[in-house]
């Protein structure tokens, strides 16, 4: 019996085994991309409509299925993207090849269109694309410019250690010589050029991609970057309603919390989409605590089948306390009990508040936009974005002859006047010190306002000229106005306060002494009170030429731009003289794909960029309507070959690129002794860029993916450059540093030669190693290594290194020791009933390795360029955080 029964069980096995060998009758693979850029889809679901069998994408799209039923109906759904579904007819082995999904999003195509973003193997440009979920999967509590740090020719930190206060290098380039746009508007600021990441620390929440590209880049603003140019798009109103709701936490009190909503479009083609989120902790720096928000809100319109309307606001009000001293390394060893975190303005006053002196920051710089797309015909479209951004907020700024109290350190060492014995900030003396002053405080605090109104306008025409050629030109308008003052706003123990500003200056009529000795309260205004003002009117063009194999373009711009300056201050209310520079560039490009696999790309542009208004237009901006009497455009010869290689189971990419720059103006502090006494501005300031860039994607099999890249930079200062002296308040000095006339004969001018001088705090070298391994459905570890090589402090300048015949050689700056840096991230996909669930957590620096991101030289005070001269700032140690994020 026993024997019979084991015959019927190995027949019904044999069966059940034939059976369900019938029924798998195909086996299905494909690799799913993003329809705009070609980007690989990870996570994306494939599924059998009507069936629980399905997979997900891996790290380069793709996916295999093993479906079973006869005729089934594939069903694709990722994020943010259009469901789609085909019909399969085939059995066996079928290869769906590249299945292309549509963002689900209203009004996305003209935002594309604007913003210039670049695509793989048509766009003669090196690019990096991060897609939303790497960003989701990557970031943790890393700044927002952090997350592009595994990429070539990047350099990023978190630099003084403040929330939002990290800093980004492209190619050897500082932000203010980066263009960074969100959806096509530029946000560099008008008067310097840079990015205060603060403002847009919550940008991550609502990033739907981020593109950087390095060299010339596929943009056609008409203020061109010299570096690079990061383009960030933003979500627009999906076409799915929805949403999803996150929480998150992390070291030193980080916390997080954030939802998002859609509606979904109604059958009157409206839709709207909302996003906030709050972040909030008591930061890694001592005494850096920090409040953040982020919010974002989209109403489109579908107009008809030819036109729509989108209108997107999004802001991040944030306040966080800084850290702005750098110690030697010396004095960092001296910290034991707080090592890196340590702050030497954190301290406590008499009644055990907690004090940071001025390290404080507040600000919002809301940025509203209005964008319209017209399908004019077949052949034509225009594309518009009306935008404006409202910047309110500031820092606080130590004033008076005493001010210096409240920077903590002079020279890298802890100021030893106002210390308690843990090395904490004695503020209690400091303001029983200002209360028994005869002339007031000794110091004080005042909020350094910074507000602005910007106003601009980018628009696109499109036309299909022929066949395989396309046109597109526009506008590219803007007016600004930054209003700068500053406020008291505390007097520390005082009952009034004196501004030494009022009297130090030769713009001052000398018999208003009623107002030169003005004794002081909270509310005045003291330092400083002006308006600066830049327009600028711009056009381009753009021809594009693709047909089969090859791609290819050739592009101009022309831009005017007008500076002023209106003085509350030192000049009763005087209006500047109005500065008009005209600015033009060109560049052109080719793509040509040998194969399926191979493709090579060129491109070289010539730019002459006008001055930035901060130092090359005025001596001191802040302080004076003095002209910089040797102000001259940028000029700018950029050129790049490059190679990519693409398959299933490698991708690669390879390029060379040369970049010289010519007459920059550079304003440097000059050090006589223990101080920076006076300044020199600068002209015909010449770098030199150049260098080679590899990165590569490697999946052996379907559960790992192996990433990396390689970055070798030369680059060098390499002129000899003139410079005119002036002082803290913008004033022309002679060789006695005496107050003269800007620009007279006796307006000292001094030669430095530069040639040869390393480009400082940018890692010249840099390489990366990630990891990425699915465990399981659902579940990915990562471990990712970052190597930062041949990074070099700062120069300064000390009066000895003035040399009027320019002969004298600058000493090489401290070259800061390499350093290799692990990350660790683990992100799960689940269900929770039926919402889909996403579990993040993320280690940086698991090794806890101690490294030093940001060096300042300081040879030229000390006459030796060592390490035990340089003041530096120490990376993070390992930090940790974790998220949970619902869809619904």
């Amino acid at each position: 019996m026993r024997k019979h029964f084991v015959h019927f069980l190995f027949t019904t096995l044999l069966i059940t085994f034939c059976a369900a060998s019938t029924y798998a009758q195909s086996v299905v693979k494909g690799k799913v991309v993003d329809a705009e850029t070609n980007e690989e889809l990870i996570g994306a679901s494939v599924m059998v409509e009507g069936t629980s069998t399905g997979v997900v994408t891996g790290m380069d799209g793709s996916f295999t299925l093993n479906v079973k039923s006869a005729n089934p109906t594939l069903l694709f759904k990722y994020i943010g993207y259009k469901d789609l579904k085909m019909k399969l007819t085939q059995k066996g082995k079928v290869d769906l090849g590249t299945i292309t999904m549509q963002s689900n999003t209203v009004a996305l195509a003209d935002i594309t269109i604007t913003s210039s973003v670049a695509i793989q193997r048509k766009t003669p440009v090196a690019v990096s694309t991060l897609d939303p979920v790497f960003i989701e999967e990557k970031l943790g509590t890393q700044e927002f410019p952090e997350i592009l740090k595994s990429t070539p020719g990047v350099y990023a930190t978190k630099q003084s250690g403040g929330y939002g206060d990290s800093r980004i290098n492209l190619r050897g380039f500082e932000s203010a010589n980066i263009a960074v746009m969100v959806n096509g508007v530029p946000m560099n600021d008008m008067e310097w050029g840079g990015v205060y990441w603060s403002n847009w620390a919550g940008l991550s929440d609502v990033t739907r991609s981020m593109q950087v590209q390095r060299g010339l880049g596929a943009s056609k603003i008409c203020s061109p970057s010299v570096g690079g140019s990061i383009n960030i798009i933003t979500r627009t109103t999906d076409a799915k309603k929805g949403g999803s709701v996150l929480y998150g936490i992390g070291n030193d009190g980080y916390n997080k919390i954030g939802f998002n909503m859609s509606t979904g479009m109604n059958e009157k083609g409206w839709a709207f989409s909302i996003l906030g989120s709050k972040t909030w902790g008591d930061g890694y720096i001592q005494g850096t605590a920090f409040t953040a928000y982020s919010w974002f809100v989209n109403i489109s319109k579908k107009i008809n089948d030819n036109q729509s309307l989108s209108l997107t606001a999004l802001g991040a009000p944030q306040f966080h306390n800084k850290r702005y001293d750098q110690l030697t390394i010396l004095e960092w060893a001296k910290q034991a009990q707080f090592g890196r975190r340590y702050n030497a303005t954190y301290g406590f006053d008499a009644n055990g508040q907690e004090r940071v002196g001025s390290n404080y920051n507040y600000y919002h710089k809301p940025q509203i936009s209005l964008n319209h797309n017209w399908q004019i015909n077949y052949k034509s479209s225009l594309s518009t974005s009306l935008y404006m951004s409202i910047g309110q907020g500031g820092g606080y700024s130590a004033q008076g002859n005493n001010r210096s109290s409240f920077y903590g350190a002079t020279n890298g060492i802890p100021n030893t006047t106002y210390r308690k014995i843990d090395g904490t900030f004695d503020y209690a003396t400091l303001m029983q010190d200002n209360a028994t002053a005869d002339n007031g405080s000794l110091a004080a605090m005042s909020s350094s306002i910074n507000n602005h109104l910007w106003y601009g306008a980018i628009s696109t025409y499109t036309c299909e000229l022929a066949q395989s050629l396309s046109l597109q030109a526009g506008l590219d308008l803007r007016y600004y106005k930054g209003t700068h003052t500053n406020k008291l706003v505390d007097l520390y123990g005082g009952s009034f306060f004196i501004d030494p500003a009022r009297s130090s200056s030769t713009n001052w009529r000398k018999d208003d002494l009623g107002y030169v000795n003005e004794k002081l309260k909270v509310g005045d205004v003291v330092y400083r009170d002006y308006d600066g003002f830049v327009t600028q009117e711009g056009a381009f063009a753009q021809l594009e030429y693709s047909k089969d194999k090859l791609s290819a373009f050739a592009s101009g711009n022309i831009n005017n731009n007008s500076y002023w300056r209106k003085d509350r201050f030192y000049y009763d209310n005087k209006k500047s003289e109005v500065v008009n520079k005209l600015g033009f560039g060109g560049k052109g490009g080719a793509n040509y794909n040998l194969d399926d696999h191979n493709n090579v790309f060129a491109n070289v542009g010539f730019f002459s960029r006008t001055p930035f208004y901060s130092g090359g237009i005025f001596l001191s901006s802040a302080l004076s309507n003095a002209l910089n009497p040797n102000s001259t455009n940028e000029k700018v010869f950029s050129y790049e070959v490059g190679y990519g290689y693409k398959s299933k189971v490698l991708s690669a990419n390879v390029n060379v690129y040369r970049t010289a720059w010519k007459d920059k103006t550079m304003t440097k502090a000059v050090v006589s002794g223990d101080a920076a006494s006076n300044y020199i501005n600068m002209n015909g300031v010449n770098a030199l860029h150049q260098g080679a860039e590899l990165d590569f994607k490697y999946k052996p099999f379907n559960e790992l993916q192996i990433t990396g890249m390689l970055s070798l930079g030369d680059w060098n200062w390499d002129s000899n450059a003139t410079g005119f002296w002036y002082n803290r308040n913008g004033e022309a000095l002679n060789k006695k540093s005496e107050v003269v006339p800007a620009g007279s004969p006796d307006h000292a001018q001094s030669t430095l030669n530069l040639k040869g001088i390393h480009v400082g705090n940018s890692a010249q070298t840099t390489a990366a190693l990630g990891v990425n391994y699915e465990f399981m459905k659902g579940l990915r570890f990562g471990l990712d290594g970052n190597y930062y090589g041949r990074n070099f402090s700062n120069f300064d300048i000390s009066v000895a290194d003035i040399k009027s015949s320019g002969v004298q050689p600058f000493s090489q700056p401290w070259r800061i020791p390499d350093a290799f840096v692990f990350d660790f991230n683990m992100n799960y996909r689940f269900k929770i009933g039926n919402l889909d669930a996403s579990l993040n957590a993320n280690v940086k620096n698991i090794l806890n390795e101690k490294y030093i991101t940001d060096a300042q030289d300081n040879g030229a005070k000390t006459g030796g360029h060592g390490w035990s001269d340089a003041t530096v700032f120490y990376g993070f140690g390992r930090t940790w955080s974790s998220s949970i994020k619902i869809n619904f």
